[in-house]
């Protein structure tokens, strides 16, 4: 069982940046693929971001390549979302994930879910 906790959220201006935090209970982190997905009011969740056990590979869904950053650090079991350049269509809950397998753009390629943080992006 993993437990993740989500924190760094908030309200921003456009143009401007927020990191994003998911801490993972358990000694096991490194051996879970990672993954940040993020829900619109009205929409369903889009997958942003995944990263792989050890870090060495990330896959970014388009809207945000150039702007954000995924990683993670397995000896403090968590991982990060730098978000910068951050516009209005970013605002959305951002939820991480954890897969026992390799990570997934599709939610269900993930077994563990944090509770979500809120992202405000004002323009």
């Amino acid at each position: 069982q993993v437990q993740l906790v989500e924190s760094g959220g908030g309200l921003v201006q456009a143009g401007g940046s927020l990191r994003l935090s998911c801490a993972a209970s358990g000694r096991t982190f490194s051996s879970y693929a990672m993954g940040w997905f993020r829900q619109a009011p009205g929409k369903e969740r889009e997958f942003v971001v995944r990263i792989t056990r050890s870090g060495g590979s990330t896959y970014y869904t388009d809207s945000v390549k150039g702007r954000f950053t995924i990683s993670r650090d397995n000896a403090k079991n968590t991982v990060y979302l730098q978000m910068n350049s951050l516009k209005p269509e970013d605002t959305a809950v951002y939820y991480c994930a954890a897969s026992r397998g390799y990570g997934s753009s599709l939610s269900s390629g993930y077994d563990y879910w944090g509770q979500g943080a809120q992202v405000t992006v004002s323009s």
